[in-house]
This record gives structure tokens, C-alpha cells and sequence, in this order.
């Protein structure tokens, strides 16, 4: 018997029908980027193709053009104090959803799952080169995928009988895999993330500007080299593993930073559309595709916590957005979003035939039930 506490999704359907709303928010943002392209954008490349800006970047072989390419937009896209604010509002939901992602690589569930365990190389494909359609094609499917593998794993383990299949689906599978965690995720994300972003709003430099856009590896190394230097401490407290929202401490100190940043940079942004428009051509068009691609990266999310949580996580970071700022919506929704699914303390597994399903899991298992 399934003595499972009800989950309360509202979705009962196979992970190739879920996919289908990332694949048509991806053809979206496509269509959407191209329709409000303009001149000035092919400008900007051809400037960096001719090598007239940026000679140290655009004289490079091979990765000259693209490279100048990308400094040159964000520097294009900073250059006036009206985008200030939107560009601190977007860069402070970049680092409340690496917190996200980052939380979720250092889950004992998701360790199997090389794109979700190891965040570096995906981050470095949005920033560089795919933009929301990374998050659309590549992110979110890892996640659904990773979410019905943990499903196939439990009602495998208990028709076996003699335990599960995957070792990380029982109790501990929301459990982060060390406690040094809580201390090595805040400190990457502020030092690896934030400070980066501060020092490119601030002084709109390319050394700037690349530096930021490398932050998903300073988050990586400065996550491993905090985690290496906690856990020399040699107390066995930072070796266990830990349930984060089991820990009203931890889990300010996990989502406080990206909090913080995105309540003061929605109040810069307030700030700043109300003064005058002072934005040349190239700023418009810039900011106008950065605006775009978060907010189509943003709409993924919601997306995300409608089919994993329910209709109540997703409309609470729409609030939370809304007065906080983005950056806190996700924070707040994700916190929010563990209370809806199957909490460390209740997981069991469902023996195969049940529920009448004689055949077991299949490519047809719902991602959540």
C-alpha cells in the first residue's frame, strides 16, 4: 500500500509531454530575439569583425570576433544610468538562481546527474553562448529527467527487496551532501557571483565585464576551496550530510545574500526608470535582448515550480517578485517549493504493481504524482 503523504502537483503527465512547454518557450525566445533585433546589433559585430573595437580582444584568433562581440554588448548594454538599475535587477536573479542550482548540485539526489551535480559547465553555456535557450533545452530537462530517474530508482528498490536500486533516493535524498555546504555555497556565490557583478555595474569595463562573465568557475573554485578548508577541521558535524530547510539558520544563511541584492537592486531600479531616458541606440538594443533572455529564463522557472510544487510556489514567486524583486521571487518560491514535495521524513517507495501498474516504471512514469 502507498502510504505516502498525497503529493499536491497538479500534473500527471509523462516527461516527453513536460518538455514540450520548454522546446516552445525556446522556438519563443528565438523568434522573440530576432523579431526586436535590429542594425545596431549587427553593427556592434561587424565593429568587433572589422577589429575597430577592442584590440586586445577582437585582434585574438579564432574566438577575436565573438569574444569582443559579447564584451561589447554588455559594456553597450551598462552604458547609461537608466539600465543601471534593470541590469542590477537581472544580475541579482542570476545569483539567486545560481544559489538555486548550486543548492540542488549539492542534493545527495541529484548526484548522479553530471549537467545538475556538476553546474559549472551549463552556467558557462547561458552565459556565453545560449542564453534562456540553454536553460530551455539543456537545464530544465536535466532536472525533470534526474526528478523521474528518482521516481524509477524508488519503486525498483522495493520490488527487489533486497534495497534500491539507486542508493540515493531514500530519506537523505534532499539532504545536501555535506554540512559544509551551508557555508561554502553563500561564500562562493557572494565572493564567485556578486562581487563580480558590482564591480561590472560599477565601472563598465571589459577586464570587468569578462571577469563576470567567467563567474560560474570562481563560484566553482571558491565553493571547493571553502568546502576543502571547513571540512580540514576535521569536526565530524561538517562531514554529515544535512537537510537544509530543516534549519531556520542555514537557510537564512544560504538565501540572504541573493535576498539582499535583489531587494536593494529592485529599489535602484525603481530609482532609475524614473529618470530621464538617457540611452543612446546601441544601449536600447542591447538592453532590449538582455531583457528578453531573462525574461524568458524567468518564465522557465515559474515553469519549473508549477510542474515540480503546484500552482502555489509559482504564485508566490510571482508576488515575491513583484514587491522583492526577482531574485528574492526565486529564493522565497524555492524555499517555499520543498514544503510541496516529498519532504525528507515521509519518502517511501512504492512497491511495482501497487498501484495496478503490473509493468512497472516506464519512459510513461509520470515525473511527479
Amino acid at each position: 500500500m502507498d502510504t505516502r503523504r498525497p503529493r499536491q502537483t497538479i500534473h500527471h503527465y509523462p516527461l516527453r509531454i513536460l518538455l514540450i512547454v520548454p522546446v516552445l518557450l525556446a522556438l519563443l525566445t528565438g523568434y522573440t530575439l530576432y523579431l526586436h533585433s535590429d542594425t545596431n546589433i549587427y553593427m556592434l559585430y561587424s565593429q568587433c569583425h572589422a577589429r575597430s573595437r577592442l584590440p586586445f580582444l577582437s585582434h585574438l584568433p579564432l574566438l577575436g570576433t565573438p569574444s569582443c562581440f559579447l564584451v561589447s554588448f554588455f559594456q553597450e548594454a551598462l552604458a547609461s544610468m537608466r539600465t543601471l538599475g534593470p541590469m542590477a535587477a537581472i544580475l541579482s536573479f542570476t545569483a539567486a538562481l545560481l544559489t538555486v542550482t548550486t543548492v540542488e548540485a549539492a542534493r545527495i539526489c541529484n548526484s548522479p546527474s553530471i549537467l545538475i551535480a556538476y553546474p559549472t559547465g551549463p552556467w558557462l553555456i547561458f552565459n556565453l553562448v545560449g542564453g534562456a535557450i540553454a536553460w530551455e533545452l539543456l537545464i530544465l530537462p536535466a532536472f525533470f529527467h534526474r526528478s523521474r530517474a528518482i521516481i524509477v530508482a524508488r519503486a525498483r528498490g522495493t520490488a527487489e527487496l533486497a534495497g534500491p536500486a539507486d542508493p540515493n533516493f531514500g530519506e537523505a535524498m534532499r539532504h545536501l551532501a555535506k554540512v559544509a555546504e551551508t557555508i561554502a555555497i553563500p561564500v562562493a556565490v557572494a565572493l564567485g557571483c556578486v562581487v563580480p557583478s558590482i564591480v561590472m555595474l560599477v565601472l563598465d569595463d571589459p577586464v570587468a565585464i569578462i571577469a563576470w562573465l567567467f563567474f560560474p568557475v570562481w563560484v566553482s573554485l571558491i565553493r571547493q576551496a571553502v568546502r576543502r578548508v571547513v571540512l580540514a577541521l576535521h569536526t565530524e558535524r561538517w562531514h554529515a550530510t544535512f537537510h537544509l530547510e530543516s534549519s531556520k539558520v542555514a537557510l537564512v544563511g544560504m538565501y540572504a545574500v541573493p535576498i539582499l541584492c535583489s531587494v536593494v537592486s529592485h529599489g535602484l531600479m525603481v530609482w532609475s526608470l524614473a529618470r530621464g531616458d538617457d540611452r543612446k541606440e546601441m544601449t536600447r538594443a542591447t538592453i532590449k535582448c538582455v531583457v528578453i533572455n531573462i525574461f524568458f529564463v524567468g518564465l522557465t522557472v515559474l515553469y519549473w515550480l508549477f510542474v515540480e510544487a503546484g500552482w502555489r510556489p509559482a504564485a508566490l514567486m510571482v508576488v515575491a517578485s513583484v514587491v522583492l524583486g526577482p531574485g528574492a521571487g526565486i529564493c522565497i518560491g524555492w524555499i517555499y517549493r520543498e514544503t510541496h514535495v516529498d519532504p525528507d521524513r515521509s519518502v517511501t517507495v512504492v512497491a511495482v504493481g501497487a498501484s495496478g501498474d503490473e509493468g512497472g516504471p516506464s519512459e510513461e512514469t509520470p515525473l511527479l504524482r
